[in-house]
């Protein structure tokens, strides 16, 4: 895990760090913050230590000036304004206290890796994943908006992701200079890095995003002759044409973006849960820089708008799910054109488009539990998580560990829909919190035998849907990071950690009922 104050390493260029009055480890700050590790130095010369608040015994991040004085003013401002902030996706900051020679702000120390660490590991998000964290941090920055004060430090470092899936926008940095129309040009920017794994920004990033803080370690977006960037469509398959609008239209220093409350809502409306599918049909909102005007009309792909105001996006959203058209006729009473082919992202040829197909619950033909190194008693009941009857289900044996233990590396249960479907969401409950799972998905079926479980899990591990739940505080897990180009017939719901009894001792989990949507 890295926690970096910027979210960066130092670059090359990054001033020397001075050694007089350096922290050490075991050193106790304000007779309260004990420092244990030092994690990170970042390009404007602070470092970062993973520390404990011996009062309140729990794990901090110290994120530390020196010298003090006037150079860790902008540092101790930001901090105490952040503070006054309170909202799930900020990182909480507790403290800031200026010692002169030295200055520090102790915040929420976040178990997890920044965007920039996840995109350079495993590669590009999926549409669903990304949408959901430029949710997250647009429903973030309304919050700091809301009070008239600016983030100013918004990029893949700052964005954090903890272990449980948590997102938060960590360290704000405003120095005077910066907007809330850059804090939301940046989050065009986080979005089209967790679609491509480049930053749009390259060698000329918005002021007040990104500008020094290590943008060199950040791949520069595929660019034209002309210097222009690629959309995030034509750097990988599968970006939705919605998707790849509004990140290019937050990008466009033409397009006056919308406002952060807007975005949110926006983003927020595009990451819905599996059983609000009623609002698909409407499509995306596109916004319009025509600030002084009405918003004007949705037009073809080729043509990106955006509208503004919470009227914009009430009236399409309205429109779309009374009328279910995704074309608005403008105001002086011209044609509609045609918008963009909703599965492919192409523009039409002119003739009207087929209506795309409802979600609806999809009948899951078959069921039956994976049990890779059991003795095979667990396997029966399996029909009951597909009963409808949420009150019973199947379980678990009781283990005597939380990871099942004996070198078992799960259980699970497999679904097979009876044929490929698109599949919007599977959504598993659950008898108890605390259980940690993830869903696969494959392409065969495997004999119902010990060594049929083991082939079936290792083939299937290598298509994860979403993202896994780590020890889930609810009874519900609903995965909804299905590729919506792809078809989907067989699922794995993989349990990996088992949650403890209430009464009796051992971890046990029963699952109640599992259900798939799609068309």
């Amino acid at each position: 895990m890295t926690q970096v104050g910027e979210g960066q390493e130092a670059e090359e260029t990054a001033p020397p760090v001075m050694t007089f009055g350096a922290p050490t480890a075991g050193e106790l700050l304000a007779e309260r913050y004990e420092l244990v590790e030092h994690i990170n130095n970042d390009s404007a010369g602070r470092l970062v230590w993973r520390g404990v608040d011996v009062v309140l015994r729990r794990p901090v991040a110290v994120v530390l000036r020196y010298p003090g004085g006037d150079s860790a003013t902008e540092m101790l401002q930001a901090a105490v304004a952040a503070s006054r902030v309170i909202h799930p996706n900020l990182v909480g900051v507790y403290d800031a206290i200026d010692e002169a020679d030295r200055a520090y702000v102790v915040r929420e120390w976040v178990d997890g890796q920044s965007l920039r660490e996840l995109v350079s590991a495993d590669g590009p998000l999926d549409p669903g994943r990304a949408t959901a964290i430029g949710s997250a941090i647009a429903s973030a920055l309304a919050a700091v908006h809301a009070t008239g004060m600016v983030h100013g430090n918004v990029h893949p470092g700052t964005v954090m992701i903890s272990d449980d899936g948590r997102v938060v926008l960590a360290d704000a940095r405003t120095d005077g200079e910066d907007s809330q129309e850059n804090d939301l040009r940046a989050v065009g920017g986080v979005l089209y890095f967790a679609l491509t794994g480049h930053w749009p920004h390259g060698e000329a990033p918005l002021r007040g995003a990104t500008a020094g803080h290590g943008r060199a370690a950040l791949p520069d977006a595929v660019r034209d002759a002309s210097g222009a960037i690629a959309a995030p469509r034509q750097v990988r398959a599968g970006v939705p044409a919605y998707l790849d609008d509004l990140t290019m239209d937050l990008l466009d220093s033409e397009i006056a973006p919308p406002s952060s409350d807007v975005l949110a809502a926006e983003l927020n409306r595009l990451d819905v849960p599996a059983d609000d599918h009623f609002l698909e049909p409407a499509g995306p909102l596109l916004f319009t820089a025509d600030t002084g005007e009405e918003p004007s009309p949705l037009a073809a792909a080729g043509g990106r708008k955006v509208a503004l105001g919470i009227a914009g996006l009430l009236a399409v959203a309205l429109v779309g799910l009374l009328v279910g058209i995704s074309v608005l006729g403008d105001d002086k009473g011209a044609k509609p054109e045609q918008a963009a082919n909703p599965a492919t992202g192409a523009p039409s040829s002119g003739e009207s488009a087929p209506a795309a197909a409802p979600v609806r619950k999809l009948t899951i033909q078959d069921v039956r539990i994976i049990d890779p190194q059991g003795d095979r008693r667990e396997v029966r009941n399996a029909e009951k998580v597909i009963d409808g009857n949420d009150d019973e289900g199947w379980e678990t044996d009781t283990y005597t560990r939380a990871k099942f233990g004996n070198f078992k590396p799960g259980m699970g249960v497999w679904i097979d829909l009876g044929a490929p479907h698109t599949v919007k969401s599977v959504q598993a409950v659950l008898s108890a919190t605390g259980a940690s799972a993830q869903l696969l998905a494959g392409t065969k079926d495997f004999p119902s035998t010990s060594k049929g479980d083991k082939d079936l899990l290792a083939s299937y591990q290598q298509t994860v849907i979403g993202q896994p739940f780590e020890e889930h505080d609810g009874t519900k897990m609903i995965f909804n990071g299905f590729d919506p180009e792809k078809q989907y017939r067989y699922l794995l719901f993989w349990i990996t950690e088992l949650p403890k009894k209430d009464s009796g001792g051992g971890y046990k989990l029963g699952v109640q009922e599992i259900t798939v949507t799609g068309s």
